[in-house]
């Protein structure tokens, strides 16, 4: 299944898409996407519902997060060696987490609003991973039955702030709006292999990223394995994985960054596409 939400901020409504690729209003069979439907209960719910006898939503608006009341944004970085070498980096032993703001997280296509005075703003498609049922010190080889699906995550970065400014990551990353997750939550049944997934970012139309999840120095199955000896996961917790190759600090002949007007489309594989405009600090933009 391919779940989202759909509708203005604060009054979204869940749906799904159907094999036809129309959008099907779920808000008579549930109140709104979280984390308990994401378990196997409640996915299995909703696989046995007739589809066809679901509301279209002819044109639904805004796209919403796919899913409500996330509650823990973790990332992993320089999972890919060749953007561990773009960014100066060694490739690690073992995995890089650190954490997004909540209160980072987006639509697909919502606005991406820079923080005042950035100048350093930049982009990162990354896999992200949907946990479904609890995950605390599982097994590699039980892993990906911990994850209810998959989508797509742009995780925007002010890399003055992230490396320029001491400390550790999460101010570089957990900025208002340096978080959209979408356009779909995609169950697992319909991700044949994690580990085979085409994923790519254009700036301004420009191709630059394009790479493939096959080539993540830790894989889907052991990086939910890892990161529960650590902490337990709860349905509804997502995991970005990292990014390829093509950030903005990678640039050569010099980095470049993002400023108000670009346009960003990304996408993976099954997992559909996000837009985004930038803009410049504007708080009724975040909160309108």
């Amino acid at each position: 299944m391919k779940l989202m939400r759909y509708g203005a901020k604060g009054a979204e409504k869940p749906a799904l898409i159907d094999a036809d690729g129309a959008v099907r209003d779920l808000s008579g069979v549930l109140p709104d996407i979280t984390g308990a439907t994401l378990g196997k209960d409640g996915l299995a719910t909703l696989a046995a519902l007739d589809i066809a006898s679901l509301p279209v939503v002819a044109n639904p608006g805004r796209i919403a997060p796919p899913w409500k009341g996330v509650g823990k944004f973790l990332c992993v970085g320089l999972n890919y060696a060749d953007h561990a070498a773009e960014s100066g980096m060694a490739v690690p032993a073992e995995p890089v987490l650190f954490m997004k703001a909540t209160s980072a997280i987006i639509g697909a296509n919502d606005a991406v609003v820079m923080p005042q005075d950035s100048k350093k703003s930049d982009w990162e498609v990354e896999l992200g991973v949907v946990i479904g049922t609890t995950a605390r010190y599982v097994s590699e080889a039980d892993a990906l039955s911990h994850v209810a699906g998959y989508c797509v995550v742009n995780d925007l970065s002010e890399r003055e702030y992230q490396l320029e400014r001491g400390g550790q990551w999460d101010k570089g990353k957990g900025c208002d709006t340096f978080g959209p997750i979408g356009p779909w939550l995609v169950t697992s049944d319909e991700v044949a292999d994690p580990q085979n997934l085409g994923l790519w970012l254009e700036v301004n139309g420009k191709r630059v990223q394009d790479g493939n999840t096959r080539t993540m120095v830790f894989g889907v199955a052991n990086l939910v394995s890892y990161i529960s000896r650590f902490m337990t996961l709860y349905p509804g917790d997502i995991i970005s994985t990292g990014t390829p190759p093509g950030v903005g600090m990678g640039q050569k002949p010099s980095a470049v960054y993002l400023k108000p007007g670009d346009t960003m489309r990304l996408g993976i594989s099954g997992l559909g596409e996000q837009r985004q405009t930038v803009h410049a600090w504007n708080p009724e933009l975040i909160d309108g």
